[in-house]
């Protein structure tokens, strides 16, 4: 039975991939990998485990990338590196250059899972799974900024001729050396729901949302900045956020969402990367 496809936002979870914070992790300099401060490393393991808990809890079944990664903090947020498609992994190519390397151990992992892998971004061609959104089956949203190229939406439009992928052109927000990805101000939670953070959405994406009868739940300013809109459906309105957002997760409430929430001060906050960050769905059905 095939058990890796992910051709969905919201799809039951079934298997996920994640990764253990380590001491590259701990040891991050936080001026070098754009990190609030610096990492407490047992603190930020207990975050993870009890993240990893409530997956498990909810019935996905968590796998682990344990790769060696020396000198590659940010390999904890897992999302980035690869796509999976039905077809097998899309390998990515990371735009932020501290994390090249992560791409080819990522996808020797998802090869001893029995993940075939479907296709590589190479040349000139930059993505960062932070920049696709599955708005359906077969429409992938790709954010355009300083993290994936136009010769990467070429080359991921070339690896899925049956996807119609579209172009988000992303604002320049907090510059270059900040992360600012699609998924930064954008999660699909449910049939027809979103969490956006409304100031930083392009009018034409918004637009092409609205025609397709998405209802938004909107996130404040001051959440925007603890994670607000990083969500990580388990389910269709099953969904993971960080703590400390209590107006996003009571809107999300009132839209019908069931919501979990983690303390994320160590792998989310001080190294800015939220629920969907640290998970790779590599099924959902």
């Amino acid at each position: 039975m095939k058990t890796y496809g992910s051709q969905s936002m919201i799809a039951p979870l079934q298997t996920v991939l994640v990764r253990a914070p380590d001491e590259t992790f701990g040891n991050a300099d936080p001026a070098r990998w754009h990190y609030a401060a610096g990492i407490d490393l047992p603190a930020a393991q207990a975050e993870h485990a009890a993240f990893v808990g409530i997956l498990t809890h909810a019935g996905v079944e968590v796998a682990y990338h344990a790769s060696s990664l020396p000198d590659h903090a940010d390999a904890i947020f897992v999302y980035d590196p690869v796509l999976v498609c039905d077809q097998g992994a899309v390998i990515l190519r990371m735009g932020k250059d501290l994390r090249r390397g992560e791409e080819d151990a990522i996808a020797r992992t998802l090869e001893g899972m029995g993940v075939p892998i479907h296709y590589r971004l190479h040349g000139d061609a930059l993505a960062e799974g932070g920049d696709l959104l599955w708005v359906d089956e077969h429409t992938l949203a790709a954010g355009q900024g300083f993290r994936t190229n136009a010769e990467g939406l070429r080359q991921l439009q070339a690896a899925l001729p049956n996807v119609n992928v579209i172009p988000v052109h992303l604002p320049y927000a907090d510059g270059p050396d900040a992360c600012l990805h699609l998924m930064s101000f954008i999660s699909i939670v449910g049939e027809k729901l979103a969490v956006v953070y409304l100031p930083h959405m392009p009018v034409p994406f918004y637009q092409f949302l609205q025609a397709k009868g998405f209802q938004f739940v909107e996130v404040p300013e001051e959440e925007y900045r603890t994670m607000g809109p990083n969500v990580l459906a388990l389910a269709p309105s099953v969904c993971v956020m960080l703590e400390g957002n209590p107006t996003t997760k009571a809107r999300l409430e009132a839209a019908g969402c069931t919501v979990y929430t983690y303390k994320g001060n160590e792998i989310s906050l001080k190294a800015e990367g939220g629920a969907t960050c640290l998970t790779r769905p590599v099924w959902r059905g």
